[in-house]
């Protein structure tokens, strides 16, 4: 396939990450062995962003697909569709990132049916392939593809998560939440808030996390902090951008919603 037509997947400016322990080393790593990989770790730490950064720092074409519990096999690899010229096939996402040699990002994998998530075996071992039945065509998978899923371990329960045999086929990595001066860098950087604002957005959100399991199924994640931040920039009182923020998207019990309108008051009067 011809340079222009990978172009419309291709990271044109460089995402901000700020690498906090390695991770782009070990990633680079995998993927000079086109090594699947497995990225885990709490909603909105920075998952997604980090295969933005490493898709544009590897110069390769990124592919990303928000798995979710509707979606078919048909939906990642293609399927044969009507219009005023007869049936034709087009490829799904999957088999785009095969053919092209792209970077495939499966988002939060585990939304997926496990009949779907069948399909990815072929591509995750020596074969390297992708049968596409319907079609009757075996695509071998392009020198410079690699597969690359998330989830969210906080959420895995017996109906929602990835069977041995689809986990053993990929290296894992870890994320979670950046360090306090890190992810208030993060934040001021994304947000052009200054450094205290960003410090007492922290702050909050590590008092919910410590909450997680309490009466809150997850804390505040970095992407909320960012949002409260840009809010703030915006002009909007900080303790209304933290309400519509922090607050309201994380819970709708009345006592726990007292409770994070409590901590946002501590740092913002």
């Amino acid at each position: 396939m011809s340079q222009e037509s990978t172009d419309q997947y291709r990271i044109a400016q460089e995402p901000f990450y700020q690498v906090t322990s390695g991770e782009d080393i070990l990633y680079e790593a995998a993927y000079a062995r086109r090594m699947p990989v497995m990225l885990k770790g709490p909603t909105g730490c920075g998952k997604s962003r980090f295969v933005e950064y490493m898709a544009w720092k590897l110069g390769r074409p990124l592919i990303t697909v928000a798995c979710n519990e509707d979606m078919t096999a048909s939906d990642l690899v293609g399927r044969f569709l009507l219009d005023q010229d007869g049936t034709h096939w087009h490829d799904g996402p999957l088999t785009t990132a095969a053919r092209i040699g792209a970077i495939c990002y499966l988002d939060e994998i585990v939304e997926a049916r496990q009949d779907t998530t069948v399909v990815i075996h072929p591509l995750t071992d020596h074969r390297r392939q992708l049968p596409l039945d319907k079609k009757g065509e075996l695509v071998e998978a392009h020198p410079d593809f690699q597969l690359v899923i998330s989830y969210n371990p906080g959420y895995q329960s017996l109906m929602k998560d990835l069977k041995q045999s689809t986990k053993q086929r990929f290296a894992a990595m870890d994320f979670d939440y950046p360090t306090d001066d890190a992810e208030a860098q993060i934040v001021a950087q994304e947000a052009g808030v200054d450094s205290s604002v960003a410090q007492k957005l922290v702050q909050i959100a590590h008092r919910t996390r410590n909450l997680k399991g309490h009466g809150l199924d997850e804390g505040i994640s970095t992407r909320l902090l960012v949002y409260a931040a840009q809010m703030i920039n915006e002009g909007i009182d900080a303790k209304l951008a933290c309400q519509m923020t922090l607050v309201t998207p994380l819970t709708d019990d009345p006592d726990m919603r007292q409770t994070l309108e409590a901590a946002v008051e501590t740092f913002f009067t």
